[in-house]
């Protein structure tokens, strides 16, 4: 058996994890490990999703501008 270490979380943090799980008797453990072990490139994703939020802003700042114009 492997060695527990208690840890602290905010309660927004547990909130998630809880939302997270497969089925309700799904252990946090088991949440963080499925989290860590997950396929995939996380920094490409987080470039994506910034590369994406950028757009929005840029249409965001379009419109803006159009509407000025309108006044």
């Amino acid at each position: 058996m492997h060695a527990a270490s208690a840890i602290y979380i905010r309660e927004d943090l547990k909130d998630k994890l809880q939302e997270l799980k497969h089925h309700p008797n799904e252990s946090y453990n088991s949440v963080i490990e499925r989290l860590l072990t997950a396929p995939g490139d996380h920094d490409q994703q987080c470039a994506e999703a910034i590369k994406g939020l950028e757009e929005a802003l840029g249409d965001i700042r379009n419109h803006i501008l159009v509407l000025k114009k309108r006044l």
